[in-house]
């Protein structure tokens, strides 16, 4: 078999990824610098929000909860467990197994819609973190973050 090298300009092989610069304007940017607030998602100031809770939390009880895995998912699974309510839910706790540590999981859609600002979220992401915790370590949920109630 013959290779032959390309004439030049003829087209061949594009060489690396391709880019966006139609009519030499340049490449694009980010539209929002990444210093003001549109520039993070709802689901990364979400998580970010449960992150600083759960840490809070673990740090009020730190021999009970070194190991708690706090967990972000985006709707709750259509079938609940038998012993849930069949309303919509907000968290869920998972008790520790061999395989697994102690799990607390909230559901990121649930909570945004029945707030309408970032300190009603906060609030209430505060609220079902403590009711998780307060089940797993058997404890009311007032007593593991009073905070979360005041006011």
């Amino acid at each position: 078999m013959d290779v032959q090298p390309l004439r030049p300009g003829t087209p061949g092989p594009r060489q690396g990824p391709r880019r966006r610069d139609r009519r030499g304007r340049g490449l694009r940017w980010d539209l929002i610098p990444p210093h003001l607030p549109g520039y993070r998602t709802r689901r990364e100031r979400f998580d970010d929000l449960v992150a600083e809770a759960g840490a809070a939390l673990a740090e009020r009880f730190p021999r009970r909860l070194a190991h708690l895995q706090v967990l972000v998912e985006e709707v709750p699974p259509s079938d609940p467990a038998p012993w849930e309510e069949a309303s919509v839910l907000l968290g869920r706790v998972l008790p520790p197994t061999r395989e697994h540590p102690p799990r607390v999981i909230l559901y990121r859609l649930p909570l945004q819609t029945r707030c309408a600002s970032e300190e009603e979220l906060e609030r209430l992401v505060r609220q079902v973190l403590a009711e998780q915790i307060g089940s797993l370590l058997n404890i009311d949920p007032e007593d593991v973050d009073p905070d979360a109630w005041a006011g």
